[in-house]
Order: C-alpha cells, then sequence, then structure tokens
C-alpha cells in the first residue's frame, strides 16, 4: 500500500526557493550602500559596524524605527514599488539626524501573503536608494511570508535605522531661548502621514489614482501622492558641521507642527508660527478644498508643506539658512521660541495658504 506524501512548506504557502531568488536580486543593491564601518554584504545572522573605523571618538547610539503607513495602498494599488523603499528609510533616517546623529545602518522587514520576489525586489531598489542618500549602509533585513495573514498582493514595511553623535553634539541643545528663530524647510509632499484621510478624501472626491491629478496636471493621482519624503539628512549634516547656530530640529511627521515641535522645545519656551509664512504645496490645498477639513486639523495631521523645523540662534540663522540653501533646500522662516508657562506650546499667528 502507497504511503501518503507528507505536507510541504510551500504547499503551506511559504516558498523558501523564492526567498533564495529574492536574496540573489538584492544583494548588488545592498552592496552599492556600502560604506566606512559596514561592508553591506547580506547573508549573515546579524549585521556588523564599526565605529571606530567610521570615525568616532566618545558616540552616543541613537536609534529608531518606522513604517510608511496607508502610503502602502497607494503604492500597491498603482503598481509602483521602486520609492516606496525610500520613504521607509526618510521617516527614520530624519529621525535620528534631528538628535545631530550620523545614519550608519538600517535594516528593513518585508512582510507578505504571498512572495514575488520582483515586487520584492523593486522595495528594497527604494530602500537601496534612500540608504545611499541617507549614506548608511543597508546591513540586513527579514523577509516574511505569512499566507493568511495578508491578502494576494499586499505587504507590509518597517525599517529599523541606527546612528551616532558624539557626545558633545547631541541636539538639542540646552541653550534654546526666546528669540531664537525658528526655520522651515520645505517638504516634497504628503511625506509618509496622514493617509488614512487622503484615501479618504479620495474615496469622497470619487476620484481615481490613474486620473491626472487636480493638483499637478503633468502627473496622475497616483504618481503625485508617491512623490517620496525626502531625506534631509545630508543638508543637515553638513549645516551642522558649517556653523554653530543650529540648537534643535525637528522631524514633521504623524502630529504636524502642533505635535512636533514641542518635542524639540526645553520647559519654558513655545513656539509662535506665522502661518502666512508657510508655503502650502498645491496637494495640501486640494485635500482641505475637498474635504472641508479644517486649518487646525491640517496642522495636526499633514506636514502642509514643512518638512523639517530648524531652530537657530538669532545672530546665526542666516548663516544656517543659507547652508541649507546651498544644499538644495527650500528655507523659510516662520517663526521664533517664545517664553512660555504651560499649553499651548505651539501658537499661530495669521492663516494657512489654503486656496479659496
Amino acid at each position: 500500500m502507497a504511503k501518503a506524501r507528507g505536507f510541504s512548506y510551500r504547499e503551506a504557502g511559504v516558498d523558501i526557493d523564492a526567498g533564495n531568488r529574492l536574496v540573489d536580486l538584492i544583494k548588488p543593491l545592498v552592496k552599492a550602500t556600502a560604506r566606512a564601518g559596514a561592508d553591506a554584504e547580506i547573508g549573515g545572522f546579524g549585521g556588523v559596524f564599526d565605529l571606530k573605523r567610521a570615525g568616532y571618538r566618545d558616540p552616543l547610539l541613537v536609534a529608531a524605527t518606522d513604517g510608511v503607513g496607508t502610503k502602502l495602498k497607494i503604492a500597491i494599488e498603482c503598481g509602483r514599488h521602486d520609492t516606496i523603499g525610500i520613504d521607509l528609510v526618510a521617516m527614520s533616517v530624519n529621525d535620528l539626524v534631528v538628535q545631530g546623529a550620523e545614519p550608519l545602518l538600517f535594516l528593513d522587514y518585508f512582510a507578505c501573503g504571498k512572495l514575488d520576489p520582483e515586487q520584492a525586489a523593486e522595495v528594497v531598489k527604494g530602500i537601496a536608494a534612500g540608504c545611499k542618500e541617507a549614506g548608511c549602509a543597508l546591513v540586513g533585513g527579514e523577509t516574511a511570508e505569512m499566507p493568511g495573514l495578508y491578502a494576494a498582493g499586499d505587504y507590509d514595511l518597517a525599517g529599523f535605522a541606527l546612528g551616532a553623535v558624539e557626545r558633545e553634539k547631541l541636539l538639542p541643545k540646552k541653550d534654546i531661548a526666546a528669540g531664537d528663530r525658528i526655520l522651515a524647510l520645505a517638504s516634497s509632499g504628503v511625506h509618509a502621514n496622514g493617509f488614512s484621510l487622503v484615501r479618504k478624501v479620495i474615496k469622497a472626491a470619487g476620484a481615481k489614482l490613474k486620473d491626472a491629478a487636480p493638483f499637478d496636471k503633468e502627473k496622475l493621482l497616483g504618481e503625485a501622492l508617491l512623490v517620496p519624503t525626502r531625506i534631509y539628512v545630508k543638508p543637515a549634516l553638513a549645516a551642522l558641521k558649517a556653523t554653530g547656530g543650529i540648537k534643535a530640529l525637528a522631524h514633521i511627521t504623524g502630529g504636524g507642527l502642533t505635535d512636533n515641535i514641542p518635542r524639540a522645545l526645553p520647559k519654558g519656551t513655545s513656539a509662535r508660527i506665522d502661518l502666512p509664512n508657510v508655503r502650502v504645496p498645491p496637494v495640501f490645498q486640494w485635500l482641505a478644498r475637498t474635504s472641508r477639513v479644517e486649518e487646525a486639523e491640517m496642522l495636526r495631521t499633514f506636514n502642509c508643506g514643512v518638512g523639517m523645523i530648524v531652530i537657530a540662534a538669532d545672530n546665526e540663522a542666516d548663516a544656517v539658512a543659507a547652508s541649507f540653501a546651498k544644499a538644495g533646500e527650500k528655507v523659510a522662516q516662520i517663526g521664533e521660541v517664545a517664553a512660555a508657562d504651560g499649553a499651548p506650546r505651539v501658537t499661530y499667528s495669521g492663516h494657512l495658504d489654503l486656496g479659496a
């Protein structure tokens, strides 16, 4: 009597060979991110980084982790997977540089229901591009194939970044005081926050991702929304090196200006923001106009055109702004630090230009 063949892992929905193919596809992408301190080879059980080779004397390690939220749904529905990895890197490395840290290494986590090696390789292509832009090495990651947990075609991403800063250069500085100027670095768009609301607006408006963007006739709506999060690492590190005037940086992510600026301020201070000085990109005007979202909600959900806040000493602010501008950043002064007894930590004057 013939013996029944036992079950296999592949029949359960997990294809080890597909995982191995993905590793082969991404090895050149990963190797291209090598830097001093890391060779960016993958295949071992963990990534190794040599701080001494990177030139550090008395470093503090700074770690950050994040994902890209439901912006993933836009990428999946558009079938565009080559830039979402840049968002993944940006969300973590921008959180490192606000503490004065140089990103050194990055690891990613890719989870799906059924692994498509070519699709996953496109995602890693973006991750590698983001790492190169940030100057950090992609030293490893994890691919998890979990049938039954994710729908066909869906995937999720998470990223982890590690950086270092010499102890005496850690941000924010302790001497932030009333009169310090607040500069804004322009965002590239929605970045990777607020997409649950963005998708709700799209549905309510009856818009389609394959239609021309109402706020940018040269792009399709999905293409315009997938513009990757701007990575501020190299301009910020250059400005920190070139001037002594930067006292704090704040990455404007979920919570917008309202919740993120206070994270960089010491007790007893607040931020006064002149909203007319904020350059609001058309995408936010379209979102506000289409959904009738109130200004306060816009300021707490989206970056509204400000991807990074720079707090600089009054007498150094012009030099700081010039350094960022030289690196290609669009800089605007949007307020100043003020004394405060308590809440609110951020006060606004005037209104955002959200269009008619």
